[in-house]
């Protein structure tokens, strides 16, 4: 049955883009929340709304609401069900269970998407596109858990199975644990001197990027999943404590560096699955108007698929240095392309450092 209705409790940065998403996609949307202001920007936003029975009534309050999210909602009619949208699993599935609302009625989800500004004026309809989305849809009936994953569909994340206890040991590693580093890194940067911080380059702000997240939900992902985080933060202690005692050895060092290629190594690409090695090549153009559109229009003529890129161009240089990240095959058709149209192309290397 196509999703006709959603009703979203909830109107920060993930409550708004699946709205957002949603009724880009035709689907009519409901935004709710507890915070009058915050529901008249999500609802002027989403420009959308239904008397109609939902299909699904979709919680996106902080973890520590979801309970009387619940509680506020249960007399609403809906036609399936509940489903939410929180990032740490276990203790949603605990305080569903105390709420008395039966358990096949209720579809634990989290999409692994995000900024580091929230709010409804952040929201993006395409906020999920190529993301993965956990479900966990054991004891869940059938029909809610096929309506959920519909609405995962729709908004273009792919769903990934897993129980709820593995997805926050899961989370823990790949996002709880990379926002407290990102933070305790860039809390060094507190009383450092303006002209050293001047100095700063891509590799700190890249680092550093999380770090301007919201304190007061962190703190409440970070107090519900703990138990995860913490044996995380002892081991990242412990190799920190080990490469301190020898910090002057150089091929210790070595092998700090080494391990950290081999674990950026394993992080999938952009759609998911085994991380493909790009190679990159570099262009040189003019700084004019219309240079990058006519290398793309290139692109296309060479019919190859560019994966990335960056920009390299200091204020009043009269040229610019465009890297592009795509496959060996298309690399080498790409620049046999451009090269026959004389533009400056150089060699291309497998690393873009």
């Amino acid at each position: 049955m196509p999703l006709r209705h959603i009703r979203i409790v909830g109107s920060g940065l993930i409550g708004t883009s699946i709205g957002l998403g949603l009724v880009q996609r035709g689907v009519q949307v409901t935004m709710v929340d507890s915070d009058a202001l915050s529901q008249k920007l999500a609802r002027d936003l989403v420009q959308s709304s239904s008397t109609e029975v939902p299909d699904l009534i979709l919680l996106a309050t902080p973890i520590a609401s979801i309970r009387s999210a619940l509680e506020s909602e249960r007399n609403t009619s809906v036609k399936l069900g509940f489903m939410d949208i929180s990032s740490v699993k276990t203790k949603v599935k605990v305080d569903v269970t105390a709420s008395g609302l039966p358990t096949t009625n209720f579809l634990p989800t989290h999409p692994m998407a995000g900024r580091e500004v929230g709010g409804a004026e952040s929201a993006r309809a395409d906020l999920f596109q190529g993301r993965p989305w956990i479900v966990d849809s054991e004891g869940v009936d059938s029909n809610l858990v096929g309506a959920g994953r519909e609405l995962i569909e729709i908004l273009g994340a792919h769903p990934i199975e897993m129980k709820s206890a593995e997805h926050d040991q899961a989370v823990a590693l790949v996002s709880h644990l990379p926002q407290l580093v990102a933070s305790l890194l860039a809390g060094q940067l507190s009383d450092a001197k303006d002209d050293w911080l001047d100095l700063a380059g891509a590799g700190l702000r890249d680092t550093v990027r999380i770090a301007g997240s919201n304190p007061k939900l962190w703190r409440e992902i970070i107090s519900s999943n703990s138990e995860a985080i913490k044996p995380l933060l002892e081991r990242l202690i412990a190799d920190c404590s080990a490469l301190l005692v020898d910090l002057k050895d150089e091929e210790n060092v070595a092998r700090v560096i080494s391990r950290g290629n081999e674990g950026r190594a394993k992080i999938p690409g952009k759609h998911g699955g085994k991380a493909r090695e790009y190679t990159y090549l570099p262009i040189v153009i003019e700084d004019k108007p219309g240079q990058l559109a006519a290398l793309f229009d290139e692109c296309a003529s060479a019919k190859v698929n560019v994966e990335d890129l960056s920009i390299e161009h200091s204020p009043g240089q009269f040229t610019g240095l465009i890297t592009l990240a795509l496959s060996e095959s298309d690399s080498e058709k790409l620049s046999d392309h451009l090269r026959k149209k004389n533009w400056s192309v150089h060699a291309a290397r497998s690393s873009l450092q």
